[in-house]
């Protein structure tokens, strides 16, 4: 038992425990996610206003415009959940095949226990999707949260901490806003398109930012524990070993 103890706990083995804390503490880190939640279950007027007249005068220009929906169609499609799974897995498998089992198991541990999240909160809130006439498109499930949103903002946001090692001072700059921008107009899609709330959108941007927000916090606490430089990780992405990890020998950065 003491041997399983010292195992359980070595600064080299603590990541997985880490990341199951982080993730079970999310209630915490995502307070404004918390506060949205209540003002849904308890209809509060205020909220319902500014989603009712977010979804009717976007509503109407999707109807109003046909080539207006069929953007925003693409965007929903092309930046939908499955677009992001398939993205991130790729960069869990190159993680593996480079043998950086640290930051695979981050990766996998943020978009899995995102994904389950959202979904949860879905079944347990159960809140209908608008109704509108003359619908531009159609979704089946619950609304709170935008699963596309969530799914959106969690892919963005690792592939972000990912890219930010591999690229130089003014690359940052550019996968920053790259990462902030597609989820904001994917949740707009959404809106758009009828088939979500203005406040299922809010939702799910916060919920993603606060798992990504916390298991990238425990993946820093777990460097720091192993002897590894400190790093700012919205700075210089989750690691500063990421860039030996994820480019093949002799790489060097993007841009300049």
């Amino acid at each position: 038992m003491n041997d399983w103890l010292r195992r359980r706990f070595d600064p080299e083995r603590r990541l997985g425990l880490r990341l199951t804390v982080a993730s079970g503490a999310l209630a915490l880190v995502a307070v404004p996610f918390m506060l949205l939640l209540v003002l849904v279950k308890t209809a509060s007027e205020p909220l319902n206003r500014i989603d009712q007249g977010a979804a009717e005068s976007l509503h109407a220009q999707a109807v109003a415009h046909p080539s207006f929906a069929r953007a925003m169609e693409l965007v929903s499609d092309v930046f939908g959940p499955l677009t992001w799974r398939i993205a991130v897995g790729a960069a869990v498998a190159w993680l593996l095949y480079r043998r950086a089992y640290h930051l695979a198991l981050w990766a996998a541990t943020t978009i899995t226990v995102g994904g389950l999240l959202g979904l949860a909160v879905k079944v347990i809130v159960a809140r209908a999707r608008p109704h509108l006439p003359d619908p531009v498109a159609l979704a089946p499930g619950a609304s709170f949260p935008s699963g596309h949103t969530v799914n959106a903002t969690l892919g963005a946001g690792i592939l972000l901490l990912l890219a930010l090692p591999l690229v130089r001072e003014r690359g940052r700059a550019v996968v920053w806003a790259l990462a902030v921008l597609i989820p904001l107009a994917v949740g707009f899609s959404r809106i758009a398109l009828g088939v979500h709330w203005f406040s299922d959108v809010v939702a799910g941007l916060v919920l993603g930012v606060a798992v990504v927000a916390a298991t990238s916090a425990a993946f820093e606490t777990w460097r720091r524990d192993a002897g590894r430089r400190p790093v700012e990780p919205y700075k210089e992405g989750v690691g500063r070993e990421a860039r030996r990890d994820l480019l093949p020998e002799g790489g060097d950065r993007i841009g300049r």
